[in-house]
């Protein structure tokens, strides 16, 4: 091999017109190669001969083809044909790719590699990134002399852009391969657009018809002007040829190619495709045991992946199911809380009356009159039974609590005549309040039945100069309007002190952050995220149209508008601005917090 030659055209100009033009073998096999040309100026025919002259010698190489032209050669030689066609011996995917290459080094058996049929561009590029990266890796051991041909090589290894990984494989091979026996020759219609990197590190150069002004000032570069302007004038299958080998820059008219030729431009003849050689089964069935073993695999996990989606549902429907069971129980445990009380509030809040009650002892009635306090009897759960309570007063409201040292006078001295006339009195005090209670005017009526005189301003009863002339009829009016105030107030107040300290925080939160959903107003109030708390809790604040909704899930603050409500509007907006006040001062001491 170290001699061996094979002859390609003869010289086509110059003295030395007619010689016959032979290339090195082994230079051919391990170097680097470039053919270029215009479409029809005869490069494919010219690397198709080369390629022909080789197989004749009976060394395999591997052709990437990328229009489908090169199938031709199987009309003389058994070549191995691979790529997505249906012409193709068989169908081939990157998994093929080392038993391709075992084929091709091992086996010394010639393949077209043809990727003209990929639909997607990545996949070609795939498919032959992995074919390049195990013959570079099997040449490293075997260091066979073995040619990579690849076919419009300006698609892999551009001038412009990045190399993307088949470009940075292939510039591999032309920098490294050589010492591994591994050869390239990239061929492109395109000079201008092929890595310069890679034209000018080539050992041999094959120039066929090129007119474009960006690809004859390559050749500018390579070779001379004087080439420069000549190549734009060669004949069909003529190129300027430069080799290592060779001191001269040589006119050569490549021989015609022997078999097929698939890439000719289709004219008005009937085109009959030749009867082509078949390979061995052999061959072909270890790659479709490797194509059926792939099947196989992507059946299994397809079969797989059904199988975890089906799982996968499943442990989300029962997550689902353990979710609503947990609600329910949740659901269930509030309930029985509740019945303990007749009026359905929580043990929470039960607690955090009694413990008001046990601080602020003989400062309640009940409706009797009679005192509550710490030795009050309790019903059979330990509480207080609200409907015998009249008023649960704010703190204010109440007497302060005595000094820890100090004992009521009931257990330091006994007085039958001084607890005789405090019952008395109470029982006296609580009948009156029930009467203002069941009528709230009848306290202010001062109506006199005698008086049946009219002032002059249409005002029933005399005229109080002391009041700059105001009737006692408009005092009696104001002085209604001030009850209904005080008996509003008083009764948001109690709709508030019911609440639990959960639910008067997310009252606090609705003020301060408002809207804002449930969920989040109890999460801020400290309560927990459970969806069904939060909205328990919300409901009770809805109820006493202290909150209302504003769409989207979320609520809003409603105090000013449910003490509007109640005045049925009459009251001035800086009055209900001050009943607002009042309350929260008292009630919602940390609002802002």
């Amino acid at each position: 091999m170290a001699n061996e030659e094979i002859t390609v055209g003869t010289v086509s100009d110059g003295p030395d017109e007619g010689d016959t033009v032979s290339l090195p073998v082994v230079d051919l096999l391990t170097g680097r190669g470039f053919v270029t040309g215009k479409s029809g100026s005869g490069k494919s025919n010219s690397a198709s001969v080369i390629a022909e002259k080789l197989l004749d010698r009976g060394y395999a190489l591997l052709v990437v083809d990328i229009d489908g032209e090169y199938y031709g050669l199987k009309e003389k030689y058994e070549v191995l044909h691979v790529g997505a066609d249906e012409e193709c011996d068989i169908q081939v995917s990157p998994e093929h790719a080392e038993k391709i290459a075992s084929l091709a080094l091992e086996n010394n058996i010639p393949i077209i590699l043809d990727v003209s049929s990929y639909l997607d561009e990545d996949e070609a590029a795939e498919l032959l990134t992995a074919v390049a990266r195990q013959l570079f890796a099997k040449e490293k051991k075997l260091k066979k002399p073995f040619l990579l041909i690849v076919e419009e090589v300006h698609e892999y290894i551009p001038e412009g852009g990045g190399l993307g990984e088949c470009g940075r494989m292939l510039i591999k091979i032309g920098k490294r391969g050589r010492k591994h026996g591994l050869g390239i020759t990239g061929i492109s219609q395109r000079p201008a657009d092929v890595k310069k990197d890679f034209i000018t590190q080539c050992d041999w150069l094959c120039w066929h018809r090129l007119t474009w002004k960006n690809d004859t000032q390559v050749v500018r570069r390579v070779l001379s002007g004087e080439y420069a302007e000549a190549v734009e004038s060669l004949d069909d299958g003529e190129a300027f040829v430069r080799s290592d080998w060779s001191e001269k820059i040589r006119p050569v008219q490549f021989d015609r190619k022997q078999t097929f030729d698939a890439g000719a431009t289709p004219g008005l003849d009937d085109f009959e495709r030749p009867d082509l050689k078949p390979v061995s089964t052999d061959l072909v069935s270890e790659l479709e045991q490797i194509s059926e073993n792939k099947r196989q695999r992507e059946a299994e996990i397809e079969r797989l992946e059904r199988k975890l989606a089906d799982k996968e549902a499943r442990i989300e429907k029962l997550e689902r199911d353990l979710a609503d069971a947990r609600d329910l129980s949740r659901m269930a445990d509030q309930f029985a809380s509740a019945l303990f009380d007749r009026s359905g509030r929580s043990r929470v809040q039960l607690e955090s009356e009694q413990q008001t009650l046990d601080a602020y002892p003989m400062t309640l009635r009940d409706v009797r009159g009679r005192s509550i306090g710490k030795g009050t009897p309790r019903n059979g759960n330990g509480y207080l039974n609200r409907d015998e309570i009249e008023i649960l007063p704010s703190l204010s409201e109440s007497e302060p609590e005595a000094a820890p040292d100090s004992k009521p006078q009931s257990e330091t001295e006994s007085d039958p005549e001084s607890e005789a006339a405090s019952d008395s009195n109470l029982e006296s005090e609580a009948a009156s309040e029930s009467e203002i209670d069941a009528n709230p005017d009848a306290e202010n009526e001062s109506v006199d039945e005698t008086s049946d005189t009219t002032n002059s301003d249409g005002c029933d009863g005399d005229l109080d100069p002391e009041t700059d002339g105001v009737c006692d009829d408009e005092k009696d009016r104001r002085a209604d309007e001030e009850d209904d105030e005080r008996l509003v107030v008083q009764r948001i107040r109690r709709s508030i002190a019911d609440l639990d300290p959960v639910a008067r925080e997310m009252l606090a939160r609705y003020r301060s952050d408002g809207p804002i959903s449930p969920v989040d107003a109890h999460v801020a109030a400290g309560g927990s995220g459970e969806r069904m708390m939060s909205y328990w809790r919300n409901s009770a604040l809805r109820r006493a149209d202290l909150i209302t909704h504003v769409g989207r899930g979320q609520y809003a603050y409603a105090l000013p508008e449910r003490i509007a409500a109640d005045h049925d509007g009459r009251l001035p907006p800086e009055e209900v601005e001050n009943c607002v006040a009042r309350i929260e001062n008292e009630l919602l001491p940390d609002v802002d917090g």
